[in-house]
């Protein structure tokens, strides 16, 4: 499903599950004008479609003892196929790593690791670093403070 496929009562659910998606159907389908059944076939052809991944639950990472996040920039001199699936599987395979992002320019990768105090990071970083071969640099940027925060795409 292209993005033309979609109309404004589609663009609208979509804002609205993206806002909460605990929301009920009948709230969803009377905000945008409709009943419940063609609000929900619009909502399953959208999951089919791929559009709607999925729906989770946002948690507060410092409520659950995560309060430290890390952008951990990461250049390589590898990028053969072997050593993309390597560091796919060591990224697959650290939970503190809640972000992946391949990159284009000086830095090759871009991670987001959610860590309790610069221990929690320090023992991350000695898993990490020991887990993928071919590092040419490892930088940690450790953010103060969350200025906006959102997963709602502005559409």
């Amino acid at each position: 499903m292209a993005a033309a496929e979609l109309d404004r009562i589609d663009r609208e659910i979509l804002r609205l599950i993206m806002q909460d998606s605990a929301r009920s159907l009948a709230e969803i389908a009377q905000e945008v004008g409709l009943t419940p059944t063609p609000c929900w076939k619009r909502i399953r052809r959208m999951e089919e479609a791929g559009v709607i991944t999925g729906r989770v639950a946002l948690v507060d990472p410092a409520r659950v003892g995560l309060p430290i996040s890390v952008f951990v920039a990461v250049e390589t001199g590898d990028h053969s196929g072997a050593w993309i699936a390597r560091f796919a599987e060591a990224v697959s395979s650290l939970p503190e790593i809640v972000e992946c992002w391949r990159l284009g320019g000086d830095v090759d990768y871009l991670l987001r690791v959610v860590v309790p105090d610069m221990a929690g990071y320090d023992a991350f970083y000695r898993r990490f670093v020991a887990a993928v071969p071919a590092l040419r640099k490892v930088t940690g940027r450790f953010a103060m403070e969350r200025v906006k925060s959102t997963t709602a795409l502005p559409i």
